[in-house]
């Protein structure tokens, strides 16, 4: 009786309340605020360079530090961003970044001078380094195996809207508001993020207990020569490709000095990193053919990316002469079909072997390129916007299945590495990008133009022809007979120089799809192997 009644009270109590599980789709909107933002800041600023530069009274070269401060600032923190969540924890490191790039953007709406508009942007860059890594790693610690295509879909929206939707809404507002809310428009959006992030973002304890296990081991054998060589390496590398361009590559000193210095510093940095017992880094990821393969695909997947949003905003504005808010406009169509055709990507991953989407993806994408290779001076919105939307989802098929059979053999502990080095990769790609194909297009326009220029000749009679109409025309309006034979000949040069540069445009548009065409090789590394593959191998384990 005694033991009975000594028993019942256990046997009666209530069961002890056990933690809800995190809502996954809280999470997912809780993290993407600040890569979207990131994203945006990108490439928001460039529209508004002119404006800026107009009250602050820079020269074109000096303004575009503003771009380059930010972009150099972001690229030297991602590959870090593993490493400071090991020391500080993974979400804290989220908040710190949001909240130091909600800083730098009140700082920059208010900076009244250049160099301290660039310092201003440079904090801004440093704080949107991590974001994009760190919400890539926490959505894959998050949703469950089977759906880890369609969290990487919700961060492909993210990353892929941001450079999309910045020229529109910065064309927007400075054509109505004072440029400085391109940068204070950050303000709400990233405190209500930083809010959301707070409240209803958990860190696995999993990923908590491996980090300090980590973190203790880091700060007994801190790196500090990986540190340095990855930032001064990446400061050149990012320098060398923002700038190489406007200072014609290896004729400039500054260019030369910097390509040296990166190339010393990043060879250095990776034999420290295979040589060091605890490396900052954790290149030896790159072992894995798939993560290699995947990383490097997706690099040049964002140089193509980039290439054609600084390309065809160029061509629509100086050739076509649209507005920069009509160009971004044009643009948005294929924003909006990726956003639609990406989670039906998704939804098929697991069904589909992820190389058969890359291909399609690839080829759509050359398709496109094929498309936009014959634009013309008649060229029609509709046109354009078809082109577009056929590469927009080509991309929708290239993202989902990369970004996620890339991680799909990285160990859950290691995910946030991987994630850093697939952020880097990414960014450099687009830098390499626009580098490359603005290079590309000044060496074709030179060589369009002379070729073109070549079939005008004076002495050809049809060209005589054009010039006396031409003259006519200036001489019914009210110039004399020297003034109009002088313009004549300036009209003729004109469009002489416009027919080059659609040329110019033509061919590198047709570039970009022949280079992309060249991944198709490398989609051979790309197995899919659910034996190897951790997260599917735990999920097996729950069940």
């Amino acid at each position: 009786m005694n033991a009975t009644a000594t028993n019942a009270p256990a046997l009666m109590a209530p069961p002890m309340p056990t933690k809800a599980p995190p809502n996954k789709w809280l999470i997912t909107v809780s993290v993407t605020f600040g890569t979207l933002m990131g994203a945006i800041d990108t490439s928001i600023v460039n529209v508004a360079l002119p404006t800026v530069r107009g009250e602050l009274g820079a020269t074109l070269q000096e303004i575009t530090w503003i771009g380059t401060g930010y972009i150099v600032a972001q690229v030297v923190v991602m590959p870090f961003t593993a490493f400071l969540g090991r020391l500080f924890g993974q979400k804290n490191v989220y908040m710190f970044c949001l909240a130091l790039f909600v800083l730098g953007s009140i700082l920059c709406g208010v900076a009244r001078s250049l160099p301290v508009l660039v310092v201003f942007r440079a904090i801004q860059g440093l704080g949107a380094g991590a974001l994009q890594p760190t919400e890539q790693a926490i959505l894959r610690q998050t949703f469950p195996p089977k759906e880890q295509a369609m969290a990487m879909a919700l961060f492909g929206m993210a990353v892929m809207l941001g450079p999309a939707i910045g020229p529109t809404l910065g064309g927007y507002i400075v054509d109505h508001y004072h440029w400085a809310w391109i940068f204070y428009i950050n303000v709400p959006v990233g405190l209500l993020g930083l809010f959301m992030v707070w409240n209803f973002v958990p860190e696995p304890e999993d990923i908590r207990a491996a980090n300090r296990a980590m973190a203790e081991v880091q700060r007994k054998n801190m790196d500090w020569a990986g540190i340095v060589l990855l930032t001064v390496g990446l400061a050149a590398l990012q320098y060398f490709l923002e700038e190489g361009q406007s200072k014609d590559w290896f004729q400039d000193d500054v260019i030369v000095v910097t390509g040296f210095v990166a190339a010393i510093s990043l060879a250095g940095f990776v034999v420290r990193e295979l040589t060091t017992p605890v490396p900052v880094v954790n290149l030896s990821l790159f072992r894995d053919p798939v993560f290699l393969s995947g990383t490097v695909i997706g690099s040049i997947m964002f140089a193509m990316l980039m290439g054609g949003m600084f390309l065809l905003p160029v061509f629509m504005q100086e050739v076509l002469g649209y507005t920069a808010t009509q160009s971004g406009l044009a643009m948005m169509p294929r924003t909006l079909v990726m956003m639609v055709a990406t989670p039906f990507v998704a939804r098929f991953y697991n069904r589909v072997d992820p190389r058969i989407t890359i291909a399609i993806g690839v080829g759509l994408f050359a398709v496109g390129a094929w498309s936009m290779s014959h634009f013309t001076l008649d060229t029609t919105p509709s046109g354009i916007i078809a082109a577009i939307m056929v590469q927009g989802v080509g991309f929708s098929c290239l993202f989902v299945p990369l970004t996620t059979v890339a991680l799909s053999r990285v160990p859950r502990t290691s995910i946030a590495d991987a994630t850093s080095l697939n952020s880097l990769l990414r960014q450099i790609g687009g830098s390499v990008g626009i580098a490359l194909f603005a290079t590309m297009l000044s060496r074709y326009m030179i060589s369009s133009r002379a070729s073109v220029g070549a079939h005008v000749a004076l002495t050809r009679p049809e060209v005589r022809a054009v010039l006396g109409a031409t003259q006519s025309g200036l001489m019914a309006r009210g110039m004399d007979a020297a003034t109009a034979q002088a313009g004549s000949v300036f009209a003729m040069y004109g469009r002489v120089a416009r027919q080059a540069t659609v040329i110019a445009f033509e061919q590198v548009f047709l570039l970009t799809g022949i280079l992309f065409l060249g991944i198709l090789p490398i989609l051979m590394f790309l197995r899919r192997d659910a034996q190897a593959d951790p997260n599917l191998k735990v999920h097996v384990e729950m069940e």
